[in-house]
This record gives C-alpha cells, sequence and structure tokens, in this order.
C-alpha cells in the first residue's frame, strides 16, 4: 500500500458539485492499492498514518501524531499512485490491484479507521473527485508498507 501523506490546515472533497466532506487540521492521505496488498498491510498503513509524528509541539518540532493533536483526515483511493513511471513517456498500471479486489481493501481501510478516535471522511472509491486543500508546512510524506 502507498499512502501520500499531507498535512493540512484544511481539506475538502467534492464529487460533481456536492461537498462530500471537509475537514479541518489534519491529514489528506491519498491511498493507492497495490497487487500484493492485504488487510495485514491495511492494518499496518492504519497505525503508521495515525501514529506518524509530523505535527508540531510546543518547541516546534515533529513530534506530535494525528491522534495527538485529535486531528482529522480525509481519505481518498488514487489508483494512479501505485503506476509505474520508470520506462517511457506513459504511466503502467499493472502493479495496481483490480478494482473490484482493491474496492473492498478500501472499505476495509475505511471501517478501521472510522474505529479509532479521528474523524475520517472519504471519497467514494473509483469516482471523480475533485479536493481542495491547504498544505500546511508544505508537509507531504510517502509512505510504503
Amino acid at each position: 500500500m502507498i499512502a501520500l501523506l499531507q498535512r493540512v490546515n484544511w481539506g475538502s472533497l467534492r464529487i460533481a458539485d456536492d461537498v462530500r466532506g471537509e475537514i479541518g487540521k489534519g491529514l489528506v492521505v491519498l491511498l493507492g492499492v497495490e497487487k500484493d496488498d492485504d488487510r495485514q498491510k491495511a492494518d499496518r498503513l492504519l497505525h503508521k498514518v495515525l501514529n506518524y509524528r509530523i505535527f508540531a509541539d510546543a518547541d516546534g518540532k515533529m513530534n506530535l501524531s494525528l491522534l495527538d493533536i485529535a486531528g482529522e483526515w480525509l481519505l481518498v483511493s488514487q489508483f494512479t499512485l501505485a503506476a509505474t513511471t520508470d520506462k517511457g513517456l506513459r504511466p503502467g498500471f499493472s502493479s495496481a490491484m483490480s478494482p473490484a479486489l482493491a474496492e473492498p481493501l478500501y472499505d476495509y481501510l475505511v471501517e478501521q479507521a472510522r474505529n479509532q478516535s479521528c474523524r475520517v471522511v472519504t471519497g467514494v472509491f473509483g469516482a471523480d473527485m475533485k479536493i481542495g486543500l491547504e498544505n500546511d508546512g508544505p508537509v507531504t510524506f510517502l509512505l510504503r508498507v
């Protein structure tokens, strides 16, 4: 699994002209699911996202996690993160999990995330979505598990 984490002051997600959800201080997480991913990897990724220390403490050091700050997160499926880009001028998607298998794994991660103490807003798997955000820092990390 691949997750692109962006520390944000706010985030919003629209589908067509409808606002699907908004968050305040927290993370926008774009999620790519690869062929060999499973629930164990989803659990490891969830633990890492919730506990990754990328928020500033009183001294301005990245020492606090999403859980520590009681932040919110916007979780969005994005299969293009699983693209292979090492050859040619067009991305390939042979390493991405098929949508029929990836969607239940995405749903599992969403369910597990909602069982935690942070508020989670999600997109719709496979939908054409528009994401707005204010990146704080900017601070962006690519996590792979």
